[in-house]
């Protein structure tokens, strides 16, 4: 359906002028294909779901004008679209190299090629699919050829503007002190606007489409001010992430201040505070794993996930298949994803650990019957072959890794 469209509503209305809707239904899923296919093989283009249709947006308006110029080679039209541009742009801005954009459209290339041979071989009379396939491949490589010239040529332009920008300066100023280069602090302040000395609290925040990166940083801003910064400095990467951090009084504890809530739409992952430069580094870094986790947990992340609040799954799941292995070891039948009774046992059991095996508290706070409670824990205990008490650390830290992160760690129904 063209309703799943990533390209523009104008992109799909020229190109359904031209071939009728069915075969753009056809070029959106091989769009999509491309795209999975060049974010698993390269991925520097990975990162999220706003990438990932920034690039589906590229492969998808792609195939549809591919597909439009070998069917009227007459037309009118430039091999690329804007919406390949534009993740032109965002490739440039992401630090993406030119090289790996390059191999980008040779995977895409390879993919398209496949796609429109095989068209070929369904669609045509057996005795013209040899000569098809060979005037599609030969069209295919010329339109290639184009499209490749004209991103090179983008790409370079995007990136002369943007070495050239504030913004630039900025964000190869912030890489360089999180890579721990050698930087002189006073300088280094003058050219981010925002004080070095101070205490930081680091905040990433993306957003699972692409959208205006003044969003989020408004968003971003909103967060940092509620819990205590009085300056703000934000990096964004791309068009739909964004580093920020706020300086902050030394004794604030940030946690217990309330913050406005988040659109459904966004996500906040947060570091702890931390003085200087090197306090500025190390709360991005504990944001970068909360931003990790969060990614994990996928629909089960709140929309603010915090690093003083899920440092210890963090660290966990920092190896995440030997998590995954840990998990399936320690929890055995127990962990089986597929059934929500197992769900519930590990739920309970969890509960069970936490309120010190107070069966009464566990019944309250998961709205149970006492007797519901004890018999899910002597099932879960069944199940797991032993009683809660043996290797109660290990099957502790499975649970909680279960619980945060689900599928991510639950192994795959067999």
């Amino acid at each position: 359906m063209t309703s799943a469209a990533a390209s523009s509503p104008a992109t799909i209305a020229e190109t359904i002028s031209h071939v009728g809707e069915s075969p753009v239904c056809w070029a959106i899923e091989v769009g999509r294909e491309m795209a999975t296919t060049i974010t698993r093989e390269i991925p520097a283009f990975g990162g999220g779901e706003g990438p990932f249709q920034i690039l589906r947006k590229g492969t998808e308006s792609s195939t549809l004008r591919a597909m439009v110029l070998l069917a009227f080679p007459d037309v009118q039209l430039s091999p690329i679209t804007e919406e390949a541009l534009e993740g032109d742009r965002e490739f440039v801005r992401r630090g993406i190299a030119l090289d790996k954009v390059l191999r980008g459209i040779r995977l895409g290339h390879a993919g398209m090629a496949q796609a429109f041979l095989a068209a070929c071989e369904a669609l045509v009379d057996p005795d013209r699919v040899a000569d098809e396939m060979k005037a599609v491949s030969e069209d295919l490589f010329g339109y290639i050829d184009a499209f490749s010239g004209s991103m090179v040529t983008e790409f370079l332009a995007e990136r002369d503007r943007w070495i050239t920008s504030a913004a630039a300066a900025r964000a190869e100023t912030v890489n360089q002190i999180l890579a721990g280069d050698e930087i002189e602090v006073r300088a280094a302040s003058s050219v981010l606007g925002y004080d070095l000395d101070r205490c930081h609290l680091a905040l990433i925040a993306w957003a699972n489409s692409p959208g205006e990166v003044s969003a989020l940083e408004r968003i971003a801003e909103a967060q940092l001010r509620a819990r205590g910064a009085t300056a703000t400095l934000a990096v964004p990467i791309g068009s739909s992430a964004l580093w920020a951090w706020g300086t902050i009084a030394n004794d604030a504890d940030p946690a217990t201040l309330p913050a406005p809530p988040v659109h459904a739409d966004i996500r906040i992952a947060l570091g702890l505070p931390g003085r200087g430069v090197d306090g500025f580094r190390r709360s991005h870094e504990q944001a970068t794993r909360a931003e990790r986790l969060a990614r994990l947990a996928g629909d089960r992340a709140a929309p603010v996930t915090s690093y003083a609040e899920i440092s210890a799954i963090a660290l966990l799941a920092e190896d995440i298949d030997s998590a995954r292995n840990f998990v399936e070891r320690e929890l055995g039948p127990l962990a089986d994803s597929t059934s929500q009774v197992t769900a519930a046992l590990r739920e309970t059991l969890l509960q069970y650990l936490e309120q010190e095996r107070s069966i009464s508290t566990v019944a309250t706070h998961l709205h149970l019957a006492r007797g519901t409670v004890a018999y899910r824990v002597k099932k879960a205990e069944a199940m797991l072959g032993h009683e809660v008490g043996q290797r109660r650390f290990e099957l502790h830290a499975a649970l909680l890794l279960a619980q945060a992160l689900g599928d991510a760690v639950l192994p795959e129904p067999r």
